[in-house]
């Protein structure tokens, strides 16, 4: 099983070497002797997927905007903000394993964090369940910031932790079941304003941050 739909395609969740190889409508992959450069079409979807390595080959998405965004005035915004409530928004995502390991140098106790498997997901912006809350979540970090520069964390944790739970095969071939820490599990929006003292985002107090669910 390489790819999967939750909750009425609200969520797609595919491989990234099942997504290289049969991409979904409205991309396409040029592939390439270093690795692979993946097209999109900006009008109907969100890229939030920094350039990375799989399998020793270098991927770019050529449309993405990265998974930072970073947004100077309001009319950055108020596009940004447009895209997230109406295009899927496709994320890079790494299911991990945490290894213990007596013999690091650093701790003994300390954890290793190995990546089982690297995923693409989607989920749709435009879907009313998940533009209620992209909307809820985005008027709560404006309104609490009173006009200064913000940082605002949006978080697929539980989203991802629950759709692991019932596809534990296809993030490994191991016969015991493993609980997958999940890396890059969320994307941020930084707004910078032209306010001369900005000590709330300078001292970190401007930091928001709100999660996502399926149901």
């Amino acid at each position: 099983m390489n790819a999967s739909k939750t909750s009425h395609c609200r969520m797609r969740v595919t491989e990234v070497e099942e997504f290289l190889k049969n991409p979904p409508d409205g991309f396409s992959v040029e592939e390439l002797s270093s690795g692979h450069r993946v097209h999109s079409d900006p009008e109907k979807s969100l890229v939030l997927i920094d350039d990375f390595n799989s399998c020793r080959r270098e991927i770019v998405f050529l449309n993405s905007v990265g998974r930072k965004v970073k947004m100077q005035n309001l009319w950055e915004y108020t596009s940004m903000r447009k895209s997230l409530l109406s295009k899927r928004i496709y994320l890079l995502m790494s299911a991990c394993e945490e290894n213990f390991s007596v013999n690091d140098k650093k701790a003994a106790n300390e954890a290793r964090v190995a990546v089982l498997k690297q995923f693409v997901v989607s989920i749709d912006g435009n879907d009313p369940f998940i533009k209620w809350q992209m909307e809820k979540g985005l008027d709560w970090s404006i309104s609490s910031v009173a006009g200064e520069s913000y940082r605002v964390d949006i978080d697929l944790t539980e989203i991802m932790e629950n759709w692991a739970v019932k596809n534990s095969s296809v993030i490994t071939d191991k016969l015991t079941k493993v609980q997958p820490v999940w890396r890059d599990a969320s994307f941020t929006l930084k707004y910078y304003s032209d306010a001369l003292f900005d000590f709330a985002h300078w001292f970190g107090f401007s930091k928001r941050k709100f999660s996502l669910r399926l149901t």
